[in-house]
């Protein structure tokens, strides 16, 4: 916050910042890319846009949530964690690139990619889109490029990877219930 009760320190170190934006990334990195179908329509897609563009898909991950900014902005930076008390693991970020919803007009996208700060257990980037086609169905997408951050982190090579791939479920699932909000079953 820059109200003085917290402030996260450092500057991006990592190549190819802004990469996630046009899906690529550094060649000695590590890749994540997901899609999946969240529904149809204007409503849809809005609710999901609002929800990424709000850092409520980190939330509805089970993620613990402080930024300097109410919405995903350019520079905005932001800490998420997972865990408890001195088991809790901090991910410091800051957002590099953020596509704001249109008022009308289709296809088109929204979301937000952030890149990792100083004491992330990672180094790279990820980017969190909502997109609705030219027919009118929504899709979300999750990219992201990374590599350890240090040794420690290497050495845990699989529970690192096994970690990235259940918080990205949890963000599709989150997507999922943001798709869902105000549709009758």
């Amino acid at each position: 916050m820059r109200d003085g009760k917290w402030h996260v320190k450092g500057v991006l170190d990592y190549p190819g910042i802004g990469g996630t934006e046009q899906g690529n990334g550094p060649a000695d990195y590590s890749r994540v890319l997901k899609e999946v179908h969240l529904g149809n329509g204007l409503a849809v897609y809005g609710r999901v846009a609002r929800g990424i563009l709000g850092w409520e898909l980190q939330r509805r991950a089970g993620l613990r949530v402080r930024a300097d900014s109410p919405t995903a902005v350019p520079g905005a930076r932001v800490v998420s964690g997972f865990g408890v008390g001195p088991f809790r693991l901090n991910a410091p970020c800051e957002v590099v690139w953020v596509r704001q919803p249109s008022p009308d007009g289709l296809p088109q996208s929204a979301g937000f990619g952030y890149g990792t700060l100083p004491g992330h257990p990672a180094r790279g980037e990820e980017s969190f889109e909502v997109e609705i086609d030219g027919k009118g169905d929504v899709f979300l997408r999750i990219r992201a490029f990374s590599r350890p951050a240090n040794w420690f982190y290497s050495a845990g090579g699989p529970v690192t990877r096994a970690a990235q791939r259940y918080v990205t479920s949890r963000y599709i699932k989150g997507a999922r219930t943001l798709a869902a909000e105000g549709t009758s079953p």
